[in-house]
């Protein structure tokens, strides 16, 4: 009963923590996204062993980099900035490549690989909350980003229970079925579009990004337990009591947001 009712408190206390920052945007949300960008990147490399080396280093000084820019870029979107947000990156890579020639042979190429692919899957990923959130209507098209992550995960929850017979992927996760995740897919696509008739939205775009996005959000939480069981671990962290770390929480949300930015910017503009 303790631990559900501490899973509870922190559940609340997180859902309370993004409500307000995506509600009120701005400097406030990029800040908070570059908080939970460092802790979730840290988390990625302390499975790497760089975490508190050279490699990770680099990476967290590209993640400020791209912070940046974002921020910078942020009047237009990222299509406003492209050529720069690829400058960004490209000094990144050669940045951690530096890094690796530099100090050869001390970190083999595993861990200077997972250097450039935590700035991408972690921060580069989260950033696009904010990038959405700073569209035209931005404060209307960010709770998608959580309607597809979580309100998928809630519906293919309720759907494996109930009808769940044929596993999804029985090696890596034996409790998910593809009943549950046609489950979660529709669910999603159901409050997509019954958030778009209450914001008197387009209806059909909306189903269809959430339906898409909750494609993309199953495969981000399935990529993340792939990578906790080949390196033998629970969990990413403990900062989150009941949870883990920012990963196991955001691990669907990190691959959702930039699929809801594309497809808002596609299909709504």
């Amino acid at each position: 009963m303790k631990s559900f009712l501490t899973r509870l408190l922190s559940g609340i206390i997180l859902v309370a923590l993004i409500f307000a920052t995506c509600w009120y945007g701005g400097g406030l949300l990029w800040l908070f996204l570059l908080l939970i960008g460092y802790i979730g990147q840290m988390e990625f490399y302390k499975v790497f062993g760089i975490q508190d080396k050279s490699p990770g280093f680099a990476g967290y000084l590209g993640t400020a980099l791209w912070m940046m820019g974002v921020h910078v870029a942020s009047g237009g979107g990222l299509t406003a900035k492209t050529e720069g947000m690829w400058l960004i990156l490209m000094v990144v890579f050669l940045l951690i490549m530096a890094v690796y020639v530099f100090t050869f042979p001390k970190y083999d190429t595993q861990q200077i690989m997972a250097a450039f692919f935590g700035i991408v899957y972690v921060p580069v990923m989260l950033s696009f909350i904010y990038q959405t959130r700073m569209l035209e209507s931005g404060l209307q098209l960010v709770w998608l980003i959580f309607f597809c992550s979580w309100g998928c995960d809630t519906f293919a929850y309720c759907t494996g229970m109930l009808l769940g017979k044929h596993k999804l992927a029985p090696v890596l996760s034996p409790k998910k079925s593809i009943e549950g995740a046609v489950g979660g897919v529709a669910g999603a696509a159901l409050l997509g579009a019954v958030y778009a008739g209450i914001m008197t939205a387009p209806v059909l775009e909306y189903a269809l990004i959430c339906a898409v996005g909750a494609v993309a959000s199953q495969i981000g939480d399935l990529a993340a337990s792939a990578i906790k069981r080949q390196h033998g671990i629970k969990d990413y962290g403990r900062l989150i009591p009941g949870h883990g770390g920012i990963l196991d929480r955001f691990d669907s949300v990190i691959v959702t947001a930039p699929m809801i930015y594309i497809l808002a910017v596609a299909l709504i503009g």
